[in-house]
C-alpha cells in the first residue's frame, strides 16, 4: 500500500510543481498581483496570484484518474467527490474573480456557505463520531439536522482558518500539507485503518506540497482567495469522510483557530467588522515581535507536527487534554506578545 500512496503522491506533486510554474506565467502575462501596501502585504515587489488553481487542478485530475482507473478494494467516495468537486469549483472560481476584481466580504462569504451546502447535499455528512469522554461512539442517526449544522459550520471554520492563515508566505500550504499527512498516517494505522482516505490524503499532501516550492519565503506565486479557501475545504472534507477525524485536523490547525476565534472577539469588542483586514492574527504579531517571516513560519509548523503527531497514539480524551495545552500556549503566547508590544 505505501508505493501505491507514494506513487500518487509523486503524481500530484510533480503536476503540482508543473502547473504553478504555468499559472504563474499566466498570472504574470494577465498582469493579475498582489500589490504591496506596507501593513498586511509586506512583500517588496508585485506577486503573482492564482496559485490555488495549480493546487486545485493537480488534486483533481489525479483524483479523476483514479474515479477513471479504481483500485482493488479502495472505494473512493465517486457520488460525495462528486459533490466536493463542485463546491471546490465554486471557491475556485470565486477567488479567481475575486483576485481580478475584488468582491466584497459579504458576497465571499455567502459563495462560501453556498459551496460548503453543496458537499453536504452530495453526501458529506457523519453518521457517528467518538465520544472524546468516554471513547465509545456516538450515533447520529437520530441527529441528521444536527449532524449537518455541525458539518457546515466545521467546513466554514476550516476554510476561513486557511484563509486567515494566507498571511506569510508557505503558512497555509505548509499546514494543509502537514494535515494531510497526518490524517495519511492516522488512517493507515491497525485502529483506523482506511486507505480510501489516506490515498485522497496523500493526493492532496503532493498537491498541496508542489506548490510550497514555490510559495515559501520568499514567494514566487500566491495562493489568492480561491486556493486559501480551497485548502482549508478540502483538509475539512479529509477529517469528515475519514469518519470524523475531527481531532486531527483540529489539533493540527488548532492555534489558527483559536487564534481566529480571538481576533474575532476582539474585532467585537471593539466595535470593529469581522470582516476588516488587520495585523492582529498571530502570524503578524509574531513577525512585528521581531520574528522573521521564515521563523515564524517555522515555528507554526512545529507546532502543528507536534500536536498533530499527537493523534497517531493519543485516545480520546488524551486529546482533549492536548487541545487544552493548545489553548494554554495560545494565552501564554499571547500575554508574552503584548509585553513586546507594550514593554514597561
Amino acid at each position: 500500500m505505501f508505493f501505491t500512496y507514494f506513487g500518487y503522491f509523486v503524481a500530484a506533486l510533480l503536476l503540482s510543481v508543473i502547473l504553478t510554474l504555468a499559472v504563474r506565467k499566466i498570472a504574470i502575462a494577465l498582469r493579475i498581483f498582489d500589490i504591496p501596501d506596507d501593513q498586511r502585504k509586506t512583500h517588496k515587489t508585485p506577486v503573482p496570484l492564482l496559485g490555488g488553481i495549480a493546487v486545485y487542478v493537480s488534486f483533481w485530475l489525479v483524483v479523476l484518474y483514479l474515479l477513471m482507473h479504481p483500485i482493488y478494494g479502495i472505494d473512493i467516495f465517486k457520488t460525495k467527490l462528486i459533490g466536493v468537486f463542485i463546491a471546490s469549483s465554486i471557491l475556485i472560481i470565486m477567488g479567481l474573480v475575486d483576485d481580478v476584481k475584488q468582491l466584497s466580504a459579504k458576497i465571499r462569504l455567502a459563495i462560501t456557505a453556498v459551496a460548503a451546502l453543496v458537499a453536504i447535499l452530495f453526501g458529506i455528512g457523519l453518521e457517528k463520531v467518538t465520544n472524546p469522554l468516554g471513547g465509545g461512539i456516538i450515533n447520529l442517526g437520530n441527529f441528521f439536522i444536527l449532524a449537518e449544522i455541525l458539518i457546515f459550520f466545521w467546513l466554514m471554520g476550516m476554510m476561513y482558518t486557511t484563509k486567515i492563515l494566507d498571511g506569510l508566505d508557505g503558512l497555509v500550504g505548509g499546514i494543509a500539507t502537514i494535515g494531510a499527512f497526518m490524517i495519511l498516517f492516522l488512517t493507515n494505522t491497525a485502529k483506523y485503518f482506511q486507505p480510501n482516505v489516506g490515498l485522497l490524503s496523500a493526493v492532496f499532501a503532493g498537491a498541496c506540497l508542489g506548490f510550497l516550492f514555490f510559495n515559501f519565503y520568499p514567494a514566487k506565486i500566491f495562493l489568492g482567495e480561491g486556493g486559501s479557501l480551497f485548502m482549508g475545504f478540502i483538509l475539512g472534507i479529509l477529517a469528515i469522510i475519514g469518519g470524523g477525524k475531527f481531532a486531527t485536523a483540529l489539533l493540527v490547525m488548532a492555534i489558527p483557530i483559536l487564534d481566529l476565534i480571538r481576533v474575532m472577539a476582539v474585532r467585537v469588542r471593539k466595535k470593529h467588522s469581522i470582516f476588516k483586514g488587520d495585523r492582529e492574527h498571530l502570524h503578524f504579531r509574531l513577525v512585528d515581535a521581531g520574528f522573521s517571516q521564515r521563523q515564524a513560519v517555522i515555528l507554526l509548523y512545529s507546532v502543528a507536527t507536534i500536536f498533530g503527531i499527537t493523534t497517531l497514539f493519543l485516545q480520546s480524551r488524551q486529546k482533549l487534554m492536548a487541545l487544552a495545552f493548545l489553548v494554554l500556549l495560545m494565552v501564554i503566547i499571547n500575554i508574552w506578545l503584548v509585553k513586546k508590544e507594550n514593554p514597561l
